[in-house]
């Protein structure tokens, strides 16, 4: 996300009321308008197809197909992308642009196949098991395939600042989809649901081949030094699973619902539980421009102040050491404090806006009792991963293993609790997961703040670390005779 800073500080420079908001749009859309229209392509597509006219199975098997793309798609990309982002951010930081295709397809090879150990197997069972039909299953499948290739490459356009042509190859390969999916309805006689799948199969697929095309414009070179990316993976095992964690931690509460008497199982195949997935989307929703204020603010303030801290570790006197760290941890104190109080203001009317209005659109009854105690878990979520990524500038990946650790297993833990409990507590597991995980990832960048010295200066090895067998501490012998005595002394030198 380094790099929008400057276009953020020109924006609110002014520090008007339009400029505020302009800025706002902004940021939203450098981050969440991908997936914003993808929703509201959806929700055209039901529009204008009347898919409200479709069969009650049929639109179910939809909706659960669409959930299991996007669920499923984000869990198989989840233990790369953060040790490949690391990797190319070395490799460009060290100019060695030759090398980012080795990692980019070396990468694209893991995930794929990663991804097809999950997908095919569903898929088959699908198809034998659940009697649905196979071009059906195929597409299916087809989508998402190509939504996993649109958040691999996500990936590397985001290292190199494309944000706003990744929102741009959304809105083409959208339009594109919403196009495609009247020609199948209305020309070509298909149904709604198969109109609708094949259409976003195919838009998913040309976003991936739009960002593939351009990272090989950036990045034409290739070194074919492969055995480099997977040394990373063996140096950075933590980000493997701090990612994957923090990723089957945002589901794993919504898969303990789905084993409960509430949930509907489709063809023996897809599991859901309706109430619950839905107060999720909603309470996600409610607390997601969190993600566009601490982008926002990070980029613009603390940045700066950790950028001042490097240069003076670097090059500077030791003064200028303890000055910009205290700046630096006071900044970052003063952005989580900014990020709660801004939020919470957001997610106040945002819930009120939910509670008077959805109601009236037919969202009411265990959805509105759910909703509540799962909004505030995404609350206390998402400032745990801004945490998180505090933690990343100080490469504390041991703190960060320990959140995201602690994150995932008290939510599936305070899940299997909830499932017993009035369903105005269903959102307890995932609220009791972010507030651990949030007090866990605090205590860790408070003893970050009291041992920074120790984490920054005293990591290295005066002597290049190898296997073996171990060296005599002798060093060397002398031989000397005393001019007094002319007796011959030996002495031995020991370390």
């Amino acid at each position: 996300m380094a790099g929008i800073g400057v276009k953020l500080n020109r924006i609110y420079h002014k520090n008007t009321i339009t400029t505020n908001v302009i800025g706002f749009f902004y940021s939203t859309v450098l981050t969440i308008a991908p997936v914003l229209v993808v929703i509201i392509n959806l929700m055209l597509m039901q529009k204008v197809l009347k898919f409200n006219t479709v069969g009650y199975f049929d639109r179910e098997l939809f909706s659960c197909t669409i959930l299991y793309i996007f669920i499923f798609a984000l869990l198989t990309a989840s233990p790369f992308n953060a040790v490949l982002s690391r990797y190319m951010s070395d490799v460009i930081f060290e100019s060695r642009y030759e090398d980012v295709l080795p990692c980019y397809r070396l990468g694209l090879l893991l995930n794929i196949c990663f991804s097809c150990l999950l997908g095919i197997p569903f898929c088959l069972w699908e198809h034998l098991v659940g009697g649905v039909r196979i071009f059906y299953v195929f597409t299916g499948y087809c989508g998402y395939i190509g939504l996993v290739l649109v958040f691999y490459n996500m990936l590397y356009l985001s290292i190199c600042k494309e944000y706003r042509l990744i929102s741009l190859y959304f809105f083409i390969g959208m339009v594109i989809a919403f196009l495609l999916s009247l020609f199948f309805r209305f020309l070509l006689k298909m149904s709604i649901p198969y109109s609708m799948l094949l259409a976003l199969a195919i838009g998913f697929f040309l976003i991936s081949v739009l960002e593939s095309a351009k990272i090989h414009q950036y990045f034409p070179d290739n070194s074919e030094e492969y055995r480099r990316v997977l040394v990373y993976f063996k140096r950075y095992w933590h980000l493997v699973l701090i990612n994957f964690l923090y990723t089957l931690g945002l589901f794993i509460h919504n898969f303990v619902f789905w084993g409960t008497d509430m949930a509907m199982h489709l063809v023996n195949t897809f599991v859901c539980n309706q109430p619950y997935d839905m107060a999720t989307c909603l309470a996600m929703f409610t607390n997601v421009s969190a993600s566009v204020i601490f982008i926002s603010r990070v980029e613009m303030y603390f940045h700066e102040r950790y950028k001042a801290y490097a240069d003076a570790v670097f090059g500077g006197r030791g003064i200028d050491i303890r000055n910009t760290r205290r700046n630096m941890f006071r900044q970052l104190g003063s952005e989580l404090v900014t990020l709660v109080r801004l939020q919470f203001i957001v997610s106040v009317i945002i819930y009120l806006i939910f509670v008077i209005f959805l109601p009236r659109r037919g969202y009411a009854g265990l959805v509105m009792r759910i909703y509540p105690m799962v909004a505030a878990g995404y609350f206390v979520l998402f400032l745990m991963y801004s945490e998180i990524i505090f933690l990343y500038y100080f490469e504390d990946l041991y703190g960060a293993l320990l959140t995201a650790g602690s994150f995932c297993g008290v939510t599936l833990l305070a899940s299997l609790l909830s499932t017993h409990l009035n369903p105005i507590f269903y959102g307890l597991g995932i609220w009791a997961g972010s507030l651990i995980g949030f007090v866990t990832a605090y205590m860790r960048l408070r003893w970050m703040e009291k041992h920074l010295d120790e984490h920054i200066f005293c990591r290295g090895n005066i002597m290049k670390q190898g296997k073996g067998i171990k060296p005599s501490p002798k060093v060397f012998d002398t031989s000397q005779t005393t001019q007094a005595e002319d007796i011959p002394v030996k002495t031995e030198a020991r370390v």
